[in-house]
């Protein structure tokens, strides 16, 4: 029989009642989830540097703070 622990205290899952599985998929669902979005937001960050760093880029050319080559 498979087993879930959960706190460090081992379960049958198939000793749960229907309500407690019901519970621990939607807690599988919302840990997927997370995991998801943190995923998303780390790509979101990447890009962001990335426009930060373009935008800086164009302001200093604009300003005339470039550093010039020969």
């Amino acid at each position: 029989m498979p087993t879930i622990t959960i706190d460090n205290k081992e379960y049958e899952f198939d000793q749960l009642s229907d309500e407690a599985k019901a519970q621990l998929q939607s807690l599988q669902f919302v840990d997927a989830e997370l995991e998801r979005l943190k995923a998303k937001i780390a790509v979101f960050q990447t890009a962001r540097m990335s426009y930060s760093k373009n935008l800086q880029a164009q302001l200093d050319i604009l300003s005339g703070d470039t550093i010039k080559f020969g």
